[in-house]
């Protein structure tokens, strides 16, 4: 799903995670060891560990499913898991993977994602330093090649102006850079439905270039907030 309500306690407006769909997987060896690494988008706890499940079920003869995961646009859940592995080297590692995992920009903001990494003991043992580098490369090399998205939590505002008016001004509007998420037709009238950054100079700005657009006789009315992936609406 790519459009979540916004939660209130929110402070962030833009984070970046896993593009939507069935998740990706990756595979290392290292000694012998099989390190079949998965990320899946999460919105949830729920969500998070029914991975973790599903894939004990799927990967059922493997030693290890260890986990990490961080949820919510602040980062405000994270968990991980050794599961079984000595404490420190496997769900930590993950989860530091995750949190330091760096956008194109330079910014550490992955979140809503979990990784579960499947190990095949492969008859070498690893030591504690070299199941730290391990777990924590099967992840940052996978994330390396996922494909990840920004999310940006959008204020959606309306229009409401007549029919005539309404294909010349969502044009208008368009060219002038304004994010368009579509038109209502009503008997009387045509909603214009806008998705604004969650900023109120940017809402102010908008309101501005409205009616200087229209001459003051249309008007600007934001609604609620919604998190919506980058191309949602593009």
């Amino acid at each position: 799903m790519p459009v979540d309500a916004v939660s209130p306690e929110s402070r962030t407006t833009a984070y970046t995670t896993l593009a939507a769909g069935d998740g990706f997987r990756h595979e290392l060896e290292i000694k012998r060891s099989r390190f079949i690494t998965v990320l899946r988008r999460t919105p949830d706890e729920d969500s998070a560990r029914s991975l973790v499940s599903a894939l004990r079920k799927e990967f059922h003869d493997a030693r290890h499913h260890c986990s990490a995961f961080v949820l919510g646009p602040d980062r405000g859940v994270q968990r991980s898991s050794d599961d079984g592995e000595p404490s420190g080297t496997a769900g930590l590692p993950m989860l530091e993977a995750l949190l330091k995992r760096e956008t194109a920009a330079g910014v550490t903001d992955l979140s809503d994602i979990t990784a579960v990494v499947v190990r095949y003991f492969g008859g070498i043992l690893l030591g504690a330093g070299g199941l730290v580098r391990a777990y924590s490369d099967s992840v940052s090399t996978a994330l390396e090649t996922a494909p990840l998205v920004r999310r940006r939590r959008l204020r959606l505002c309306t229009v409401r102006v007549p029919h005539a008016s309404a294909g010349r001004l969502e044009n208008e509007l368009r060219a002038s850079g304004f994010l368009m998420a579509g038109t209502d037709y009503a008997a009387e009238s045509a909603v214009l439905r806008l998705a604004l950054p969650d900023d109120p100079a940017e809402v102010e700005q908008a309101a501005a270039r409205l009616a200087a657009l229209t001459a003051g006789s249309a008007a600007l009315v934001p609604g609620g907030t919604e998190w919506v992936d980058a191309d949602y609406f593009e």
